[in-house]
C-alpha cells in the first residue's frame, strides 16, 4: 500500500475515533451518574467494556470508510460516504441524549434511527466494496445490543 493509502486510512480512523472520543468526553458526567445510580437490565456488561468495544468499532468504521473513499469515484461511493457521515453524527448525539439529558425513550428512538442508518450504510458500502460493508456488521450487532440495553434502562427507570 502506498503512503497515500496509509494517510487515508489514518485520516478516517482518527476522525471517527475523535468523534467518539469527543462525544464520550462531553457525556462523561452523565455516564458517571449512569454507572452509579441508574438501574440496568440483565446482561449489562461492566463499564470498562464500552470504551474497549467502541474503540474497536470506531476503528472498523473508519477503516471501512477509508476503503470506500479509495474506491472508484461515483454515485455509490458518494452515497455511502454521505450516509456514513450522517450516521456518525447520529452516533455522536446519542450519548448526549442518553447520558446527559437522560431522555431514555427519545434515546431509544434515536438509536433505532441510527440502526436504520447503519443498515442503509452497509448496503451502500456493499455496492462500492463488499469487504468494507462486512466490516460494519459488528457495529450493527453492537447497536442491536445497545438497543436492548437502552430499552431496558428506559423501562426500569
Amino acid at each position: 500500500m502506498n503512503k497515500q493509502g496509509w494517510k487515508n486510512i489514518a485520516f478516517w480512523i482518527i476522525v471517527t475515533e475523535a468523534v467518539g472520543a469527543f462525544s464520550g468526553w462531553l457525556s462523561r458526567d452523565g455516564a458517571q451518574l449512569y454507572a452509579q445510580q441508574i438501574e440496568k437490565p440483565p446482561f449489562s456488561p461492566p463499564g470498562i467494556v464500552f470504551p474497549i468495544a467502541w474503540t474497536i468499532l470506531y476503528a472498523l468504521m473508519g477503516y471501512g470508510a477509508s476503503v470506500i473513499d479509495r474506491s472508484p469515484a461515483g454515485e455509490d461511493r458518494t452515497r455511502a460516504l454521505t450516509v456514513y457521515l450522517v450516521q456518525l453524527g447520529f452516533n455522536f448525539f446519542w450519548s448526549l441524549i442518553f447520558f446527559n439529558l437522560q431522555w431514555y425513550g427519545f434515546a431509544f428512538l434515536w438509536l433505532a434511527a441510527l440502526w436504520a442508518l447503519v443498515f442503509v450504510m452497509i448496503r451502500w458500502f456493499g455496492k462500492a466494496d463488499v469487504w468494507a460493508a462486512r466490516l460494519q456488521w459488528p457495529y450493527l450487532a453492537w447497536l442491536t445490543f445497545a438497543g436492548y440495553l437502552n430499552l431496558g434502562v428506559w423501562m426500569l427507570n
